[in-house]
């Protein structure tokens, strides 16, 4: 994308002094560039930036290949200033768009607003006075405790407050450095989700700030519709100012294991039976994912013995492709004696390849953290495709995709593939997040670090993907969706787009707000 200056922009530089001076009531501009200090009655002037660091900045993303440049970056102090923000921009005869940013985890620049207005997010810590995240622990059913967490908190720090108490969230993705509002506006999924929903499943209350500039809280019994709309809105409705996310009690340490699969049918029945065990109990594991090993190992081989690594590496090449089953069960100090049993019992009868069970003891926090990038942008480009699979059809992707596809066309980069399911009844169709209308499904998706030289041999490669789930009829949805056209946009919320589109005429009518997803801009 062309990358610009805004002081060679004549109409930038007007529209931004148009907002500044209306949100100040000032009239008087003491320099001719557009962010710098003005005579103004309230503190949104001096935190609206344009420097080019900041722009440059606001307009990168984890994936490394979007780059859209805003007019001006809002740094809040207080959450008034965005609601503020967002009024200005409703009373001009054209509006200018307006994006939240958190941790800029998105890999298409679903969190940028060209020529708009990116809010940075993570400048209200300052407002929150270190109280970011507050916790409340109920002593008479621990299942009843709750999190208030600011928007822009990080899920890492909500994790660790909420241990300080003995608490923890009951559902996690497999990065636990994006913010909280970054996942609940997609959905927020991961090995826990089969048995506790995704995280969208797991908030109890919410404050939003709408894209008329209104600031209010909402839940399944206030403000429903705005509430559902937001959680897996895709940002379309709403910037997330606070959510109030569940909480259970906390274990110290998990029994991670790993059974490696040749034959996908048995990985994929052993996954769906397990699944289906998702009490509160011994009866289940508490966490059930699953990558593949295609042709090179995915970067996480520290998990396995050393001296079992040629062993593996035979059979990958006996076999082509591995389907690795990752399963957790948490225990503490007072169950650990058990544990083993436990685990061996949930196992037997499970179809991996005969000695190939690997486990480890790790601590619970180590364990959330095990698969991620801890923070910061990646070394290079981004080549992500995240989708919803029926389970129905699942053995079609692992014939057309993962043998017909990937395999065949033996690219090589850093990355992993992920093929998981999960129930369908723990999540609530109320939600605006679009997936299979199936009891169980499955996420695939294929997570890849590669060079701007070989970027558009990858995305190729995920287009082949799509084209392949279209011509076959598999029915899937995208998670965290690509760019779409509108008319994709209305196939991909399927009967949710009127209901969809209903909300977004309610709570931002003139179609302010994240801009970067593309479904209505």
């Amino acid at each position: 994308m062309a990358r610009f200056s805004i002081l060679q922009n004549v109409s930038l530089i007007l529209l931004i002094n148009l907002v500044i001076i209306m949100l100040t009531n000032a009239i008087i501009i003491t320099t001719h560039h557009p962010c710098s200090a003005f005579h103004a009655s309230t503190e949104i002037s001096n935190n609206l930036v344009c420097d080019n660091f900041t722009l440059t900045l606001a307009s990168t993303d984890f994936g490394l290949t979007i780059h859209e440049k805003p007019l001006a970056v809002l740094e809040p102090t207080s959450i008034t200033e965005i609601s503020e923000l967002i009024k200005v921009s409703n009373s001009l005869s054209t509006p200018f768009t307006i994006a939240a940013r958190g941790q800029a985890h998105s890999v298409h620049g679903q969190a940028m607003a060209r020529e708009g207005i990116v809010v940075n997010m993570t400048h209200l810590n300052g407002y929150r006075h270190g109280k970011g995240v507050v916790i409340f622990r109920d002593e008479k059913d621990l299942w009843n405790s709750y999190a208030d967490v600011g928007g822009e908190q990080v899920w890492s720090d909500v994790l660790n407050a909420a241990l300080e108490y003995g608490l923890t969230p009951l559902s996690w993705t497999d990065n636990l450095f994006t913010s909280v509002g970054g996942t609940l506006v997609n959905a927020g999924v991961g090995g826990q989700t089969f048995k506790f929903g995704p995280q969208i499943a797991n908030v109890y209350e919410l404050d939003v700030i709408t894209g008329k500039g209104d600031l209010k809280t909402c839940s399944a019994e206030k403000n429903s519709k705005l509430f559902y709309g937001v959680l897996g809105g895709l940002g379309q409705f709403g910037i997330i100012t606070r959510a109030r996310i569940a909480l259970g009690p906390a274990y110290t340490k998990v029994k991670s294991l790993r059974l490696l699969y040749s034959d996908f049918s048995a990985y994929s029945k052993d996954q769906e039976y397990l699944i289906s065990l998702n009490g509160r109990n011994d009866n289940a594991f508490d966490a059930v994912e699953g990558f593949l090993m295609i042709n090179q190992w995915p970067n996480i081989i520290s998990f396995f013995p050393t001296q079992d690594l040629p062993r593996i590496n035979s059979l990958l090449a006996q076999h082509n492709i591995l389907y690795v089953l990752e399963l957790a069960k948490y225990y503490d100090n007072t169950t650990q004696d058990q544990i083993d049993q436990v685990v061996e019992r949930l196992v037997t009868g499970l179809k991996y390849v005969p000695t190939f069970k690997y486990e480890k003891d790790v601590l619970y926090q180590n364990f959330l953290h095990s698969s991620e990038n801890p923070g910061g942008f990646p070394e290079g480009p981004q080549s992500w495709l995240d989708i919803f699979v029926p389970g129905s059809r699942i053995s079609d992707i692992n014939e057309g995709v993962f043998k017909n596809i990937i395999f065949k066309q033996n690219l090589t980069a850093n990355g992993i593939i992920l093929a998981f399911p999960m129930n369908r009844t723990k999540w609530n169709d109320k939600m605006s997040v679009a997936i299979p209308d199936e009891q169980v499904f499955y996420l695939v998706s294929v997570l890849q670090t590669v060079t701007y030289d070989t970027l558009k041999t990858f995305d190729d490669q995920k287009n082949q993907i799509l084209e392949f789930c279209k011509d076959s009829g598999i029915g899937i949805k995208q998670y965290l969706p690509r760019n779409k056209t509108h008319e994709e946009w209305i196939q991909h919320f399927g009967p949710k787009w009127q209901n969809f589109k209903d909300t977004k005429n309610k709570f931002d009518p003139k179609r302010i707000l994240a801009p970067g997803q593309g479904i209505f801009n």
